[in-house]
């Protein structure tokens, strides 16, 4: 049990962290090239989605792959939104974050799978 804990502590905050590096750079994208503030959204999501996936990838090990993923990809997703709206001073729930929810669920879910069936040394 504890080890299944750490593993989806890990797995977060490797998601967290991975979201947050890929959101700098992109912050530093849109002020060299003048992109679009449209892309945000949409260019968010994806880094979160990516980044809840390789969290996973790198920390899921065992059995369960299916459960952890989705546990650790619904705190991964929960905990970007709080550090995003607080770095934003705004949080608003909209069905935008139901949508996000489900997607980190699903890539927590796949990657959780994914990882565990992975062979070591492979």
């Amino acid at each position: 049990m504890r080890k299944t804990i750490f593993q989806i502590i890990k797995a977060s905050a490797a998601a967290i962290v991975i979201s947050l590096l890929f959101v700098l750079i992109f912050t530093l994208i849109i002020q060299l090239f003048s992109l679009p503030t449209t892309a945000v959204k949409p260019v968010n999501q994806v880094f979160k989605t990516v980044s809840v996936a390789a969290g996973g990838l790198i920390f899921i090990r065992g059995d369960k792959g299916l459960l952890k993923g989705a546990i650790y990809g619904l705190i991964a997703v929960l905990a970007t939104y709080l550090l995003y709206g607080l770095i934003s001073r705004s949080l608003s729930v909209s069905w935008t974050f139901a949508i996000e929810i489900v997607l980190g669920i699903v890539a927590g879910a796949i990657s959780g799978v994914i990882a565990v069936n992975i062979k070591k040394g492979a």
